[in-house]
């Protein structure tokens, strides 16, 4: 029988980090409540908790971009997956607000590498017509890890308290970490198991790219108008999916009366939206490279749709008496605004040209402006309604949540102004 091709295998490993990524991240909203509890933690100062994590994610992914770039993802990506799961298990020794935010910020750190190599390892594994089905696959599977780590941290609060979910998580990551740096080479001609046939597929006439690309152009990056549109969209994006990552859980309860158990599972509902909407964005962004005399203006119609419809979602969503009824509607909104997702990496890995990692790495870190904000910005106004005004419940929550609508339109008006503009003479398809 006809073995799988050995890129088939790859596209399990970059599962496997995106799952993780999103386990280790996400289990600190379920954590949150009896986290603050233990160690007298107010709304405000779970802000600066979750927003340690992001500003440094944020800061280290364009270093952390160039140094996949510079030394390939093989042993980037081993070392920081590694890295990031010692903080991981770190967490759940910390004992007081100033230590959780200096493990916090070492986690967001070792994490900002993830998704700029896993773009580098797609590049230089897979040919074009492959990497949206590959990315929305990938993607998706950070969601299966958002969904998971609800649930899953729920019950492991129950069974061994709070402390024990980051020892579990932790453990996992370090066996990833190891396996990958057997298995996987920067060069798939530099792997057994990929045969002259698998590799003159996967290069597609094409080159090889160059383990190191040269020096980046930043002053051209800075005035380039295709990335500046999709660094402003990732921000947007980012503003309102980390509502979800952070504070979702936290809603249900005070705004709506849940239980913990039940609050998760209503946070994986939600999230679960986003899982579907990767995999439609995937099969969409492939559809389109290979059905499109114009992919670029097709992309930008499709994303700014997706962005209204989710926009619509959330309206409508805050506006629902149940608390079933709202997760289900703010799923829709993540299913519509994740469609978009994987045609946006379509998108930058060629707007990038030779500096995939890098470039990919300051796009996605920009997001930090909007992921902290938005976490910033939730804990000071629950605050504020709580504690200034005196609010209670829904009346001190929702009206938090047209400013997300805003946000979604906005990413709207981002993607209709984006246009593919090379940074060098590079072909676009590279």
């Amino acid at each position: 029988m006809k073995s799988l091709p050995a890129r088939y295998s790859l596209v399990a490993w970059l599962c496997g980090l995106s799952s993780l990524l999103y386990i280790d991240r996400l289990c600190m909203s379920v954590v949150a409540d009896p986290l603050a509890k233990e160690l007298g933690l107010s709304n405000s100062e779970l802000g600066f908790v979750h927003t340690a994590f992001t500003l440094a994610y944020g800061l280290f992914a364009v270093p952390a971009g160039r140094f996949v770039d510079r030394f390939g993802p093989r042993f980037v990506l081993a070392f920081i997956v590694g890295l990031w799961s010692l903080f991981t298990g770190l967490t759940g020794l910390a004992s007081g607000l100033a230590a959780l935010i200096a493990i916090r910020f070492l986690f967001g750190m070792s994490e900002a590498g993830a998704y700029p190599g896993a773009a580098r390892a797609i590049k230089t594994w897979f040919p074009l017509r492959e990497r949206g089905r590959v990315q929305g696959i990938m993607l998706s599977f950070g969601q299966i890890g958002g969904i998971v780590a609800p649930v899953a941290t729920a019950y492991l609060i129950q069974v061994a308290g709070w402390r024990s979910v980051f020892f579990v998580y932790g453990a996992v990551g370090m066996l990833w970490a190891a396996g990958w740096w057997f298995w996987y080479r920067n060069d798939p001609s530099e792997h057994r198991a990929v045969t002259p046939e698998e590799l003159h597929d996967i290069r597609d006439g094409a080159p090889p790219p160059p383990l190191d690309p040269g020096p980046v152009p930043w002053g051209k990056v800075f005035r380039n108008r295709g990335i500046l549109m999709l660094g402003a969209t990732m921000v947007l994006a980012s503003f309102f999916t980390y509502f979800f990552y952070s504070w979702f859980p936290k809603y249900l309860k005070d705004a709506r009366g849940v239980t913990n158990e039940t609050a998760g599972w209503l946070t994986s509902l939600a999230i679960g939206g986003s899982l579907l909407g990767m995999l439609v964005g995937g099969w969409v962004s492939d559809r389109i490279t290979k059905r499109s005399a114009n992919p670029v203006r097709v992309r930008r119609w499709t994303c700014s749709a997706c962005f209204v419809v989710s926009a619509a979602c959330m309206f409508v969503g805050t506006r629902s008496e149940s608390a079933l009824a709202t997760s289900l509607f703010w799923g829709g909104a993540m299913f519509s605004m994740h469609i978009q997702l994987p045609n946006w990496w379509s998108t930058i890995i060629p707007q990038s040209g030779r500096h995939t990692a890098t470039l990919f790495g300051l796009t996605n870190g920009v997001g930090v402006l909007g992921a902290a904000a938005s976490q910033l910005f939730v804990g000071f106004f629950a605050d504020y309604q709580e504690k200034q005004l005196g609010l209670t419940g829904r009346a001190a929550w929702d009206p938090i949540f047209d400013v997300y609508v805003l946000a979604l339109l906005g990413g709207a008006i981002t993607w209709w102004f984006y246009r593919f503009t090379p940074l060098e003479d590079e072909a676009a398809g590279t």
